[in-house]
């Protein structure tokens, strides 16, 4: 008789422990719009000069993103959904990067073009006197 309370008791404990795993499956949706979102800044990085501007950056956002596919193949979209958030935020780190990066290039490129209108206006002023 005690043997049969146990075995009730043991397979309560399994069901009610069945159900508390499925009610967690239930409860974390898979994420696919965070993956979406997250492929979408990636993308746009990339076409922003990210290769060349924010490699590091574009690299870990790439990795991050491959690693929430993964783990929402395997039906942790806890993880997966943490890991896709994490790609979006180093794709828009990447494009910031990359766009600052050229901002700095086009300034520096002015300047120099400045330099050599300065130089060229003295060489022309000096020229005629």
């Amino acid at each position: 008789m005690n043997i049969h309370r146990i075995n009730r008791a043991g397979v309560a404990v399994v069901v009610v422990a069945a159900m508390a795993a499925f009610a967690g499956c239930a409860s974390t949706p898979p994420p696919n719009d965070k993956i979406a979102v997250a492929q979408a800044s990636l993308s746009r990085a990339e076409q922003n000069g990210a290769p060349e501007y924010a490699p590091v950056q574009l690299s870990t956002a790439r990795d991050k993103l491959a690693r929430a596919q993964a783990a929402q193949a395997d039906h942790k979209y806890g993880p997966a959904s943490e890991l896709a958030e994490q790609a979006n935020i180093d794709a828009q780190l990447a494009e910031a990067t990359a766009d600052e990066q050229k901002s700095e290039k086009a300034g520096a490129q002015f300047d120099a073009s400045m330099q050599a209108l300065r130089r060229t206006s003295l060489q022309n002023a000096n020229s005629t006197n």
